[in-house]
Parts: C-alpha cells; sequence; structure tokens
C-alpha cells in the first residue's frame, strides 16, 4: 500500500505548510546547507525544493514498496500551485497502485524522446542523410568516387575553381531539400524524367549512388524504415533509368599515324604527353592524374602507380610497371611545377584536371572522332596482340585482375620479364605511327625487337 511522506525523515509541522504563492516565492535554502524542502498541507507528498543556487522546484515524495521514491515535477517557473498540485495527484493515484513516480518519470521522458526523434525522422531531408552518408563512408572510396558524390549535390551559381564561370546545379542537387518521409517513386520519376532532357548518362549514374545511400539509411537506428527502398524502384522508375551502352571506342592500326601527328601538335605539352602516356601504358586516366615525380624512377627504369582495382580507401595500393624509353623521354621534357608529374597552374591543387578540350579536337582533325581518353585503354589492349604478348603480361601492366587459375596462383612476373614484352609494345607502337625512338633507346628497342 504506497503512503505520501513528506521526506525521508517524518516531516515536523515547522516545513509544512499551505502553499500560497508568497510562501513559495519567499522560501529559501537555509544558510549552510546545499537544499531545503517545504511541504504542502493541502496536497500531501508535494514539496518545494530551495537549492543553495537559487534555483526552487516542485517534487513529488511517496513510499511505495517499502521505499522513499521522489520524482522533480518542474521548476516554480513552469508550474503554478494548482498545476504542481495536479501532478501530484496523478502521481499519488499511480503511487497507489504501487506505481512509483521514478518509473513514470522514465516512462514520460522515453515518450518524449521517442516523440521528439519521430519529429526529426520526420523532417530530416535527403542532403542531411547524403551528407552523413559520403561522411561515414569516404574512408572507403577512391577519390574520384568521393568527388563524384560531392559533385552530385552541388549548389548552382558557385564560384568556379578556375576562371569566371560558375557551377551548374548537380544532378541529384533538386533532391536535396526533399524530406526523406516524403521521396516517393513518383517524385523519383520525375527528378529522372527531368535530369534525361539534358544528361541521361549522368542521371543513370545518379540513380545508382541515390539508392546505395537510401540503403545504407535503411541500416541507421535513426533512420530505417523512413524510405522502402524497394517500393522506390517501381516498373515505371526503373524504365525511365537510361540504359547505357557499353563503349567499344579503340584505335585501329592504321589510325596510329595521324592519332599521333594530330597530339603532337597540341600546343599544351603536359597533355600531350599525358595523352600518350594513356595510349603507351594502357593506363587508367586517373590513376595516370595522380603520378607524381617520386613514383617515377628514371634510374631503373621504372613508374609506381596507384592501382584502382588494389586500393581500398586511403591505404593506396600500388603496382609497379616498366618506364619505357619513349615514356621516358616524354616525362623528362615536362616542367617540374610542383609533385605530379601533369601538373597544370590552374589546376585546383596543381594537377591536370580535364585533357579533353585539347584531346578532342586532336581526334576529330584525325579523322577518329568518338574516341574516348578511356578508349585509349581499350587500345593498348587490342593492339597488344599485334605483338603476340601475352594475355597475363598485358593484364599486369594495365592493373587488371588475373583471369585464370594459372595467372593468378602461379606466375608472378618480375618488372625485367614486364619490361621485356612492354618495350616491344611501344616499339611497335612506334613503328606503325612513324615515330622516331630517342636516341639513348634505340639500342634497347633494337634488342627488344630481335627478341
Amino acid at each position: 500500500m504506497a503512503k505520501a511522506d513528506s521526506t525521508t525523515k517524518p516531516a515536523s509541522a515547522s516545513n509544512k505548510v499551505s502553499f500560497t504563492a508568497g510562501r513559495v516565492a519567499s522560501f529559501k535554502c537555509a544558510e549552510g546547507k546545499k537544499d531545503s524542502f517545504l511541504w504542502d498541507e493541502k496536497q500531501p507528498g508535494l514539496g518545494l525544493r530551495a537549492f543553495a543556487s537559487g534555483k526552487k522546484t516542485y517534487i513529488y515524495q511517496v513510499w511505495v514498496n517499502g521505499r522513499t521514491q521522489r520524482a522533480v515535477i518542474g521548476s516554480v517557473e513552469s508550474f503554478d500551485i494548482e498545476q504542481a498540485r495536479s501532478e501530484a495527484r496523478k502521481l499519488s493515484a499511480l503511487a497507489s497502485q504501487n506505481i512509483s513516480p521514478a518509473k513514470v518519470k522514465r516512462e514520460k521522458a522515453a515518450a518524449e524522446l521517442a516523440e521528439e526523434q519521430e519529429v526529426k525522422r520526420g523532417s530530416v531531408t535527403f542532403g542531411t542523410v547524403w551528407a552523413e552518408y559520403v561522411e561515414a563512408n569516404k574512408g572507403e572510396w577512391g577519390q574520384k568516387h568521393y568527388r563524384d558524390h560531392i559533385n552530385f549535390v552541388q549548389a548552382p551559381g558557385l564560384p568556379c575553381d578556375r576562371g569566371r564561370r560558375v557551377t551548374k546545379a548537380g544532378c541529384l542537387y533538386p533532391l536535396v531539400s526533399v524530406k526523406l518521409a516524403e521521396l516517393t517513386a513518383s517524385v523519383i520519376k520525375r527528378w529522372l524524367d527531368n535530369e534525361n532532357k539534358t544528361r541521361p548518362g549522368v542521371a543513370a549514374q545518379s540513380y545508382r549512388l541515390l539508392f546505395a545511400c537510401l540503403s545504407w539509411c535503411n541500416e541507421q537506428p535513426d533512420y530505417a524504415g523512413l524510405v522502402d527502398v524497394a517500393g522506390l524502384k517501381s516498373k515505371a522508375v526503373k524504365k525511365t533509368v537510361t540504359k547505357l551502352k557499353p563503349r567499344d571506342d579503340v584505335l585501329q592500326r592504321e589510325q596510329l599515324p595521324a592519332f599521333f601527328s594530330e597530339l603532337q601538335k597540341i600546343a599544351n605539352p603536359v597533355i600531350a604527353a599525358y595523352v600518350q602516356t594513356l595510349l603507351l601504358t594502357g593506363a587508367r586516366r586517373n590513376e595516370l592524374m595522380g603520378l607524381q615525380w617520386s613514383d617515377v624512377d628514371f634510374k631503373w627504369q621504372s613508374m609506381t602507380i596507384r592501382d584502382k582495382g588494389t586500393s581500398k580507401g586511403s591505404v593506396a595500393g600500388v603496382r609497379v610497371i616498366p618506364l619505357t624509353p619513349y615514356v621516358a623521354s616524354l616525362l623528362n621534357q615536362l616542367p617540374r611545377r610542383n609533385q605530379w608529374v601533369f601538373s597544370s597552374p590552374s589546376g585546383k591543387d596543381g594537377r591536370l584536371v580535364d585533357p579533353r578540350k585539347s584531346f578532342d579536337p586532336a581526334v576529330i582533325a584525325a579523322g577518329i572522332e568518338g574516341l574516348t581518353l578511356h578508349g585509349l585503354r581499350r587500345s593498348f589492349a587490342t593492339l597488344s596482340e599485334w605483338v603476340e604478348v601475352p594475355a597475363g603480361v598485358v593484364a599486369q601492366i594495365m592493373g587488371h585482375k588475373p583471369s585464370a587459375t594459372a595467372e593468378k596462383h602461379y606466375k608472378q612476373r618480375p618488372l625485367d620479364l614486364l619490361r621485356v614484352w612492354h618495350e616491344r609494345i611501344e616499339a611497335w607502337f612506334l613503328e606503325q605511327a612513324g615515330l622516331r625512338v630517342p636516341a639513348t633507346a634505340e639500342k634497347r628497342l633494337t634488342v627488344v625487337q630481335g627478341a
């Protein structure tokens, strides 16, 4: 049976009064104590607690299940006397059922927290969770993948790094302010329809990144259940996503003379060297853009490339490939402005960013319209077959994973063995293009071509 009690000790008549506004206002903590109590005669269990700091709160104290239980009702600024008595009566009724004020307080706090979280969940926007998703996962991404996530939500009208241009809205920017709870299949379809008018390929890529983010959200306690990822991929939405055809652009042997001729007319020597090196190494475009002078060893003729295929997060995997004679001559003539081999004074971090403004006109002038920078990587793999190079050698130079058990587990080619084949590949390219080999490399190439 629950009963009201004034304190942990029996209350004296001197600290029991009928609460009035004046008595509440004048009550203070006793000198030398950290707190003092005053109890209401009208409502058993209702008390006023005054602290040495001057703060005063209404409390309720009761005896439940053999123990004194106390709960804070609220500050005197938040409750008047009648409101405090009303709260005390509610607690008293619960105490008569052996429900302690502490339990009531915990349940009330939990309910308020749940309500607050639900309000937060209902108001959170896609832009908010996108930022959290990027921050949580960027350590496992490469630089380009991370930059894509930043660019896809960038706002329009911001100053560009170069010139007087301003940024265009990222493909996902129209969804940034949409509440996650209001992200429906129809909203996504309207977004795709609009983006497909000007950039269908980018929209298709953004669509994949969007759903990767939403799947991550459903795994987070704060956002779980806010979106039905499977329901958002309706038939109408899937039909709206542009189906991208794989590219098959590749240089033909007979196109090499015109291709090299136009490349050497490019006014910017960094871009000219970069494009030729792409073709002669089969490297990925971003791998080569990230090449630093410390990665190039002219003494031992090697290049260390940060390999996408063996990288994870900020710990870069690498592959070491031969520095062939013609490529060495190209790199040796480049200006050493900073740590980047392919540097650019106008680049944000001092390196080459986008060589297509020079590359595309050169390709058109050579009569090879449609060839892309990645097509040069495809060309290296394709044209190497003219020299009858083992497929595993080409894959190792390009950074492809081994495709056969023997290649994967039994063949570990040293750099010097790769060099024999790689220099033969380069010699064949130069011969087809009608280019002279650097004098310092003529002897080595003669040996390789006769091998």
